[in-house]
């Protein structure tokens, strides 16, 4: 969509006078091209970002990095994940993150509940918000939740259904939309067949999720254009990871489409365990960086951003994998 009115409206500049500036300006103000004046950002640092550390992370620099996350400004921070301990160890001190941790008010604390014994728990923990996570790709979701995408659904649907009756609002993300570790190329229209399907049974939101981070602004575009045919622009979110150092430049398309939610994680935390060494979730602190400089609200600080950023490298001993960080550090 936006690059077939991008090219109607070159030709509308050439002539005398023409310049490349006053082309872009036209572009600029054609619908469909217009920002957002404000962005929610949804941190997943502290869950996704950290879930496949190796290396066990204390309870209590999980407490201290949500918190200082909260001082931030952020308003959304996916704490933990109500799964079995088995699957995911490092999540296993749920429970003491979810009561340990200040809740800040206008802030929400998400949980991933995916099935309805996590829902339970998660609830009896104090959650107010829960998210389940479905895929694109049928053999991604086999090798990820051992199950079909229809048996994930069935599954999800148990959650939604006790949700509603508790009036918790449920957040669903779909994986691998722009590319799979094992089907390669995944078509848009699955990526909107499953993204309706977990919106019409009761998901308030859908995060799109490029899980290997091989989309371009072209692919971003091509998926966008057919999910937005069956869901609303305000109901999407999307999850760019940038192993192929695209994840800001499709950012910037969704939001030229109407999206208006980014997820992203704190220092580029959570890896990509499909292309080993290559970095994954795109760092929160790059993403808000780009947005101040587009004059987007985020209402986030980004001097104490980056110093949740710090800390949590610091803890984990390595470097951040945050542009902006690594820059700012710098000067």
């Amino acid at each position: 969509m936006l690059a077939v009115t991008a090219r109607r409206a070159v030709p509308w500049g050439l002539g005398a006078g023409w310049t490349p500036g006053a082309v872009l300006r036209q572009i600029s103000a054609l619908p469909g091209y217009t920002l957002p004046k404000d962005v929610k950002i949804v941190e997943v640092g502290p869950r996704d970002g950290l879930q496949n550390e190796k290396t066990a992370v204390p309870t209590e620099v999980k407490i201290n990095l949500i918190n200082m996350l909260s001082e931030a400004g952020l308003r959304s921070i996916e704490a933990t994940s109500f799964v079995s301990p088995k699957w995911v160890p490092q999540m296993s001190d749920h429970v003491n993150v979810m009561q340990g941790i200040k809740k800040f008010p206008n802030v929400s604390y998400p949980v991933l509940a995916p099935n309805l014994t996590g829902f339970q728990s998660a609830v009896q923990c104090g959650a107010k918000e829960v998210a389940i996570f479905g895929a694109a790709s049928e053999l991604f979701s086999k090798k990820n939740i051992n199950c079909s995408i229809e048996e994930s659904l069935e599954r999800f649907k148990a959650v939604t259904v006790a949700a509603k009756e508790a009036n918790i609002p449920v957040r669903g993300y779909v994986s691998c939309v722009l590319g799979c570790p094992y089907e390669g190329k995944v078509s848009p229209s699955k990526v909107a067949e499953v993204a309706h399907k977990m919106f019409s049974m009761g998901c308030y939101e859908i995060s799109l999720g490029d899980t290997i981070g091989v989309g371009t602004p072209g692919s971003m575009r091509d998926m966008l254009c057919a999910v937005l045919d069956v869901i609303p622009a305000h109901a999407l979110a999307v999850h760019c990871h940038d192993t192929y150092g695209q994840a800001l430049a499709n950012i910037l398309v969704a939001l030229q489409m109407g999206v208006q939610v980014v997820d992203s994680s704190i220092a580029g935390l959570g890896g990509c365990p499909y292309a080993q060494g290559a970095s994954g979730n795109v760092a929160t602190e790059d993403v808000v960086y780009m947005l101040h400089g587009l004059g987007i609200h985020t209402g986030v600080d980004l001097k104490k951003l980056t110093e949740a950023g710090a800390y949590i490298c610091q803890a984990l001993g390595r470097r951040s994998n945050s542009k902006v960080s690594q820059a700012m550090c710098r000067l």
